[in-house]
Order: structure tokens, then sequence, then C-alpha cells
């Protein structure tokens, strides 16, 4: 379970050597969106060889290459996976079989570097082209179980649907289609057990708006979400942490129907709960327990 994602720039020996002191769960070493086309060698040969010099994967090493479709994408795979990234990170997915299709090439190289078969994850972006919105159902069909987690995009996707913006001019919240973008996102992940991410917060000096944005995404169901700049990586993992009062109401809750087994309805501070609130109480311990996991290896 990873709480930050945060974006490194290839190309950029310096941050990416900046990003292991970062308390980032993981970095995605970026070989797309930031990196200009004549950087594009030079930005494969550093993050080829970052990979190869961090062994220590206390915090882990995704890389994001360039769309399958691009003429780029197998030229990122080839040189990154000699370095052994946890995750490959694909941007404008359009359905699942573009998953799989990832999910072969990876076999491929996995064994071509003598790597354990199916030990390369993949987090999908999950609605950066207009087509994405139409193809949720095929993540239900079949998809390679090398698919652990899934986010939305806002930014491309408004370029890919020909909007000027994707949010309310008044209230600042994000128009309808990108709400049901990120709704499928959201509802796809949990359908087949992957962890859904919260899309980036793109005012990067607004850490007010992105913790308050970060709460929202984790009340919705969101676990974690992708970071662009360095200081936003920190309340990121706050925001995502159960509270002191939220881990000890989960434990009340447990407890009182521990202790009344066989009802399907207690009550507990002047609140009737069932079993949908018992369910929610153990997904929070269980969370803590994987961030626990994590801080502790």
């Amino acid at each position: 379970m990873i709480r930050s994602w945060l974006f490194v720039p290839g190309d950029s020996e310096k941050k990416m050597t900046k990003g292991r002191g970062n308390p980032a769960d993981a970095l995605i070493l970026d070989l797309e969106d930031s990196v200009s086309d004549d950087r594009q060698a030079l930005a494969r040969d550093l993050t080829a060889t970052f990979l190869k010099q961090e062994t220590d994967r206390k915090q882990q090493l995704w890389v994001r290459i360039n769309p399958l479709d691009h003429a780029f994408s197998l030229e990122d795979l080839a040189s990154v996976m000699p370095g052994a990234p946890d995750g490959i990170v694909l941007p404008k997915v359009n359905s699942a079989a573009d998953l799989n299709l990832l999910a072969s090439y990876l076999k491929i190289l996995e064994v071509r570097e003598g790597l354990a078969v199916g030990s390369t994850k993949i987090l999908s972006v999950a609605t950066e082209t207009a087509a994405s919105l139409l193809t949720f159902h095929t993540y239900l069909e079949n998809v390679t179980d090398r698919l652990v987690a899934l986010t939305w995009g806002g930014e491309d996707l408004s370029a890919a649907l020909g909007a000027s913006d994707n949010r309310h001019p008044v209230t600042g919240e994000y128009d309808d289609v990108f709400l049901y973008a990120k709704s499928m996102c959201l509802a796809t992940a949990r359908a087949i057990d992957a962890q859904p991410v919260g899309v980036v917060y793109v005012n990067f000096r607004d850490l007010a708006g992105l913790e308050a944005e970060c709460l929202r995404d984790r009340r919705s169901g969101f676990i974690g979400k992708a970071a662009i700049h360095p200081d936003q990586t920190a309340i990121i993992n706050d925001a995502f942490t159960p509270t002191d009062e939220e881990i000890e109401h989960a434990q009340n809750v447990i407890r009182v129907f521990e202790e009344n087994p066989g009802l399907g309805t207690v009550g507990l501070n002047g609140k009737m709960l069932d079993m949908p609130h018992l369910k929610q109480a153990r997904n929070v311990l269980d969370l803590v327990q994987k961030i626990m996991a994590k801080t502790q290896s």
C-alpha cells in the first residue's frame, strides 16, 4: 500500500537522488510528460543507472513510460528493466487491452533480465483519453494480475476532450465529466481489488487545498495520491494515515460487535451500527497495519 507517489523527472540525476530523501512512499521516475523529446535518450540512461544503483527499496521506485502507441515506449521498457523497477506506470490507457499487452512485454523482459516473472507491477493512469471513459468494463472482464493500482488524470483528459478547463469557475470543483472519471476509477479499482490513487493536485503552492482534497479523497475511498512537488508528500502521507481518534473508534466498533456475537445491529455512543460500519472499521485497522508494515520494513 502506497500513500504518496512522487513524480520525478527521469532526465535529472539531481532530482532523482534528492527524491530518495523525500518521505514519499514511492518515486515515479518519469520518462513521459516531464521529459522533452530531445532528452529521451538521456532520461532513459539516467533512469536505468539510478535504478541499478538504488538497490535498497524501502522507498519503491516506479517508472512512467511513454504510452504504448508511442514510438518511445518499447525503448523505455527495454532500457529500464535491467534496473528491476518495482512497477511501471502506464499513461493514456484506452482499455485493459493496453495493460495486458504491457504485461506481455514485461514478462519477456523479466525473463531476459533474470527477474522473477510477475515481479514488475502496473499502475494504470486510467482516464487520460476520451476512449478510456467508455471502457472501464474491460477491467472486469480480463485484466492482468500485475495491475495493483489505478489513478485518474484530469489534465490530459481536458486536452483529449477539448476542454479549456476541468474545474467550475465559481466553486473550483471538478466539472461533471471529470467527476465521472474520478468515480469510475474508484469503483473499478475497488471492483478488482486494486488500490485507487487520487489525482495530482497541480497548485503545488496551495498546501491547504491539497490537504483538503486528500481528506476528501480518503473519505470517498481513495488510498494515496500522486504528487508533483516534493513538498506535497508529507501532507499526503498524513492525510492518508488514520488518526488516533479514527483508530480508537474502529477498535471500539469491532469490540462492541465481538461482545455481541450474532447481532447484526449494535449500539455505540448513542448511534446504531450495522455490518457496513463493522467493515469500515476493519478497513481502517487494515490500512493502519499496512502502513506500519511499510514503515518498519
